[in-house]
């Protein structure tokens, strides 16, 4: 069941607020970023966030899952809890640094 963009919008509602916000299809699924860094994958219309120190404690109690096959285990974000999305997603955006450009062959 692939992604729809109902729940990417939905998605993008709760964390309204953390930053510039924007998403993109990739392999059927989505990524979402924050200030131009991946933080939120989603697919099959659950939102996984990266399992990091910094939300460690803030996320104890949530259920973890893999994205798709091959990924590291990931912290499923309870995205009808927006409050505590935003504070997730902020947490997670300080300690992410922008990607560097992929250089074209």
């Amino acid at each position: 069941m692939a992604t729809s963009i109902d729940f990417i919008n939905y998605v993008c509602e709760q964390i309204n607020g953390v930053g510039e916000i924007r998403y993109r299809k990739m392999f059927g699924e989505y990524l979402i970023y924050v200030n131009e860094k991946p933080l939120i994958t989603v697919c099959d219309n659950i939102a996984y966030i990266k399992k990091l120190d910094c939300i460690e404690e803030l996320m104890q109690d949530t259920e973890i899952g893999f994205p798709y096959k091959g990924a590291k285990e990931h912290y499923i974000l309870d995205i009808d809890n927006g409050e505590v999305c935003r504070i997730v997603v902020s947490k997670v955006e300080q300690v992410t640094e922008v990607p560097k450009p992929r250089k074209k062959k």
